[in-house]
């Protein structure tokens, strides 16, 4: 029988790392829904802006032939991402912090302009899921839990007919090594396209002129460890407990929305993602 994807299990790199701060955290961000809304919750934070900023600047220009891509004005693309999260909706405080986020904004790109790598070379695409979702599949149909995740960027490696993922860093520290990221994206990439993944990197714009090779995970030992933090997601939902591990004092992680709920936070708008966005 096949499984309902509406009432399956859907998790992510960012779901299932909210879950592993904070189960409190998880749910007010990932399923509670303002009562007069009907609209889930997010905080504007000047970190996450920037890093929107860079990653909208770098990806959109994937969509455009290799041939031309580097004729493109980065610097003029980045403007422009930058101006849907200037000011409070960005989560900036005053003209000061937001003029030193954007500056180093301007330098990751010129940074990439200066040294392009896998940016001038030939992508490949993974198509959206249905009905626009994320590309998206079936982690497990006997449990009815489906990955899905966004990679920033497939390289195509011409000489073996093979991809290369390419993560864009924007923050100032190195991804743990633990992280669930490759393992994600290596089940991803092996359950919806055919090519041979043959390496993955992360580029730290902040400081690296080029990306720095990653060892891939076993893809066998990626899904067992991917499956398992899932199956402690779907337990969460279906017992309905999320329980913050600090008690009722609250955590760093679930803190902030829980600011929201007693109603400490100024309210900012609508976000891309559909999302009532606050400022705290």
């Amino acid at each position: 029988m096949t499984p309902d994807k509406y009432k399956s299990i859907w998790v992510s790199h960012s779901s299932m790392g909210d879950f592993l701060k904070c189960p409190r955290a998880y749910y007010l961000h990932n399923i509670y829904k303002d009562p007069k809304t009907g609209r889930k919750i997010n905080i504007v934070n000047p970190y996450l802006s920037l890093g929107q900023a860079v990653h909208t600047t770098l990806e959109s220009s994937k969509n455009i032939p290799v041939e031309e891509r580097m004729k493109r004005d980065f610097l003029a693309d980045f403007e422009n991402a930058w101006s849907q999260v200037s000011g409070k909706k960005g989560g900036f405080k005053n003209d000061d912090e937001e003029n030193e986020f954007k500056k180093r904004g301007v330098e990751m790109i010129e940074r990439v302009i200066k040294n392009p790598g896998p940016i001038a070379r030939k992508t490949v695409k993974i198509k959206d899921g249905h009905n626009n979702m994320p590309p998206n599949f079936y982690l497990s149909e006997d449990e009815n839990i489906i990955l899905c995740g966004l990679i920033d960027w497939l390289e195509y490696v011409e000489k073996n007919d093979s991809v290369r993922i390419i993560d864009f860093k924007t923050g100032k520290n190195d991804e743990a090594e633990d992280s669930l990221q490759l393992p994600i994206y290596l089940l991803l990439l092996n359950a919806l396209q055919k090519r041979k993944i043959s390496g993955a990197s992360y580029w730290y714009l902040d400081k690296d002129d080029e990306p720095i090779e990653m060892k891939l995970p076993n893809i066998d030992e990626a899904k067992e460890k991917v499956l398992a933090i899932a199956l402690k997601v779907k337990e969460a939902r279906e017992k309905e407990i999320f329980n913050c591990p600090r008690g009722e004092k609250g955590c760093f992680a679930c803190k902030p929305y829980e600011s929201i709920l007693k109603g400490e936070a100024e309210y900012i708008g609508v976000g891309g993602y559909g999302q009532d966005m606050y400022f705290l």
